[in-house]
This record gives structure tokens, sequence and C-alpha cells, in this order.
């Protein structure tokens, strides 16, 4: 959910399957048309000049397209952003790059459609218990939040109210979504794509399953209660339904604040850390991972500011809408991966990608090696060679900088000037989530400008090394905290 104060308002969103469908259709035809006609007015220019003009039409037919989206807002318009988060390896680039623009749409609902959804869903009687604020803090493209006060005692929540409709349109929305797409001909439809488009489904209906993320709240709660360097809000079920979650406020800076950057790099450091030991929790312990990278899912209560203060900084973690669960069977290779990277056992990080089948023994032997120690390369602010780094990489402490070292960046360039594009299958889709998730991670503590090492944190978590709960060897992990 966006933290950033909503622009422009409406008064209603298009949630009528009929009316959604002809918008999109004819957008769909009108898009279809145009490519066409492309194509046959390009098929007399020469090769090289054929591609300039194809890559520049799929760039006007992308635009075209979200502009649409846009338009229609709702589930629509979050469909859209999730595809650009996670379509890279369905969706030409073109594509995603249009689709990116989306997450900058904060358009919100006025304030009595919004009265509306509350007084339906608590009651009025419930309702005014509550003081809200009319105007919203955040707007995202399924709803909405506002902030309130309990009258009783003072006490501060907010509350996230889903769009009128939008759960029942999300069926309908994606399949109008990937026809339009299709129609369009800005995607071959096949197999891999129609699983990919299946786990988008199962993460929509996640999304909007608000009860479900109630619970998920609750359940990280309780497991990170005993970690005072996490806050997560309370869920007050007495205020909340199946389109409305009330819960505590919890205050804080966002991650690139000005507040956030003028703290010490002791402390950015830590923040870093902590970052970096939950998401290994998820992965290692829990089984169950938060995939969605925004940083608005995010907030720093610096220490010495109002409320409790323990003595040290703290991450408020917000809106647990797309935490997934892996099964041990998807974990296992991902995990063999991660230990046999860090054991520097080239052998054994291409036996765990060909067990999540997006590598094969049936490539070249150079290939596979090469492919191998990219996913390798993955690991560096991990490794124990360290001296290995880039020097720009490492301070005077010998910590490893990670705004400086540019890591994924570093990985993608070297990756495209491989030639293992040829061969490269698509992962399947738990691993594109995953992946989607480390380098939210890495950017986190980019942005934090963290100077840290990450050996120490990965070794407690691969073979149990160090104090604390919670940190079992990777190879005897039980998933025994899953719903």
């Amino acid at each position: 959910m966006s933290s950033k104060r909503p622009g422009a308002k409406v008064s209603r969103i298009k949630t009528g399957s009929f009316e959604r469908r002809l918008s999109l259709t004819r957008a769909g035809l009108t898009a279809g048309t145009r490519m066409a006609s492309h194509m046959a007015t390009n098929w007399f220019s020469s090769r090289d000049k054929r591609e300039e003009r194809h890559r520049a039409m799929l760039s006007n037919q992308a635009r075209f397209l979200v502009d649409e989206l846009g338009r229609l807002k709702g589930s629509v318009v979050k469909i859209g952003q999730v595809m650009a988060l996670y379509g890279e390896h369905f969706l030409p680039e073109e594509v995603t790059e249009a689709l990116h623009t989306l997450e900058d749409q904060t358009t919100s609902l006025e304030w009595p459609a919004i009265e509306k959804v509350l007084k339906d869903e608590l009651g009025s009687d419930r309702l005014a218990e509550l003081q809200v604020d009319a105007e919203p803090i955040g707007a995202a493209s399924l709803g909405q939040v506002h902030r309130a006060v309990r009258r009783s005692d003072g006490l501060e929540l907010v509350l996230k109210v889903q769009y009128p409709g939008v759960a029942d349109a999300v069926d309908s929305d994606l399949n109008a979504v990937a026809q339009l797409l299709k129609v369009a001909r800005l995607v071959s439809f096949g197999p891999e794509f129609n699983d990919w488009l299946e786990e988008v489904r199962d993460m929509m209906h996640r999304e909007v399953d608000y009860r479900l993320e109630a619970r998920t709240t609750e359940k990280f709660r309780s497991m990170l209660a005993s970690d005072p360097r996490f806050i997560v809000p309370r869920v007050l079920p007495e205020f909340s339904t199946a389109h409305v979650i009330a819960s505590t406020y919890e205050h804080g800076h966002s991650v690139g604040s000005r507040e956030v950057r003028e703290l010490s790099l002791e402390r950015r450091s830590a923040l870093g850390e902590a970052a970096l030991e939950l998401f290994f929790r998820e992965l290692f312990v829990w089984g169950e991972i938060q995939t969605d990278p925004n940083f608005g899912n995010y907030r720093i209560r610096i220490a010495g500011e109002e409320g409790e203060d323990p003595g040290y900084d703290r991450i408020v973690l917000l809106d647990f809408g797309a935490v997934q669960s892996y099964s041990d069977e998807f974990l296992a290779p991902v995990i063999q991966m991660i230990r046999a990277s860090y054991e520097q056992d080239l052998e054994a990080v291409i036996d765990g990608g060909v067990k999540l089948r997006f590598m094969s023994l049936e490539w070249p032997r150079e290939v596979l090696e090469k492919f191998g120690r990219i996913c390798m390369s993955v690991l560096e602010p991990l490794a124990k060679d360290q001296f290995e780094w880039p020097e720009y990489a490492v301070n005077r402490h010998g910590q490893y900088r990670w705004k400086q070292s540019d890591l994924p960046s570093r990985v993608a360039r070297q990756a495209a000037r491989s030639a293992i594009s040829r061969y490269f299958r698509v992962p399947p889709k738990e691993f594109v989530f995953l992946n989607r998730k480390l380098i939210g991670v890495y950017t986190f503590i980019a942005v934090l400008h963290s100077e840290f090492n990450g050996e120490p944190l990965l070794r407690k978590y691969l073979y149990g090394e160090g104090e604390g709960e919670g940190t079992p060897d990777a190879s005897a992990t039980s998933h025994s905290t899953k719903a």
C-alpha cells in the first residue's frame, strides 16, 4: 500500500464485469488492428529497420494499453503492477517498462464511497465508536488507508478499506487482461505463461482476502514477538471484516527519508542486518515469505522519538497480503544452491538448478558452468572468500558496502554478456517470486547505505552457528509455523 498522499479522487470504480470487459475488448481490438497494420507495412523494410520499428511499435502498444488499464482502476491496475514486477520472463521488456508506470497511480475514492463501505461492513453503531479521518493517508489499486481514533480510549488505528467490487472482479479482470495482451500480440501463450498467469490469479485472490491477511499479520506478530527489532501492528478483530482491516497505527519514517539517511553508519547497518536476518528466518525457518518488495510496506522507527523507546531503531512491518508459503520440496534445492554457493561447490549449484527446472543437463557443459557461477555470484555479500570482492565494495574496516557494490546490476550485466540466454528456461513460478524478494532485500539494505558482512548471519542459518532461538541447521529445518 502506497504511503504517498493520494492525488486525484474518483467517486466510484468500474467493477461491473460487462463495462470493464467492454473497455478492455475495445482497447485490445484497437491495439490488435494497429499491430496487424504495422506488421503488414513493416514487411518490406530491411532487417535492422524492421527490428527497430517493431520495438518502437511494442513500446507504443504497451503505453496505449497501460493508459487503458489505468483508466479502469481496481484489480486491473493491480494485475498490471504484479505483471510488471514478476513478468520479466514472460513479457517483452517494452511491456514491463510501461506497466511499471502503473505503480505511480495513487487515485483514491472520495470519502462518501468509503464511508458507505465502512457502514455496510461494520454497521453504524460500531463505526460510531471510531473517529475516522476522511482524508486517506495511503491509496493503492485495491483499497486505501485511513487513520482513526477509538473514542473510548484514544487508541490510534488505521483502517485498510477495500474498494467495493474489486474482489469479485479479479477473475474476469485477469482473463480480460490476458486476452488483451494476446489480441494486441504482446505475448505468446504457452504452458509456462499459463502457469504463471494462474500464480498471478492466486496472488490476487490472496491480496483481496482481508481475513487471511489479518490472520497472517497476527501470525507474523506472534513469530516476531521475541525480537524487539521488529514491530508488527496488532489487528483489532472487532473493527475488521472481509473488506476492512483495522490495526494499531505504528508511526515511523520511510526507508529513504532524510531522518533515516542521517542516522549513523552503525545504526543504518544494524537495520540492514535485521532486514537480512528477517529474510533468512522466512526462508530457512518459517517457509513463509512476504514477497512484495514495495518499500511502502516498511517504516523505520527511530530510537528516542515518540512512543516506546528500547534504545535502538526498529523496523515496522506493514501489509501482509502478499505472504506466500513454500513447500519443503521447493525450498530444499533452493537452500542446496545457497549452501553450495557459499561452499563454492559448483556441481551442487548446478544440481540444485536442475532440480528447480531452470537448468538442464542437456545444455553444453560450458553454459552450465557459466550459469552456475552467475548464480554463485549473487551470494557475494555473504561469501567467506572476501578477497574476491571488488575494491570499491569494501570499506576500510573490511565490511561490505551494499550500495556501492552495485551487485544486482553487475550480475545482470554478467548474465547479458554470456550465452546463457539462448538456453535459459523460465524458472518455476515460486522461484520468480522468491528471486524478486531477494532483489528487494538487497535493495532495501542498499538504500540504507548499510555496510556489514553477511557471512556470520548466513552461517547461523545454514549451520546453526551462533546464539539465539529459531536458528536451526538449515538441513534440519521444519516449517512447523505454517497455518
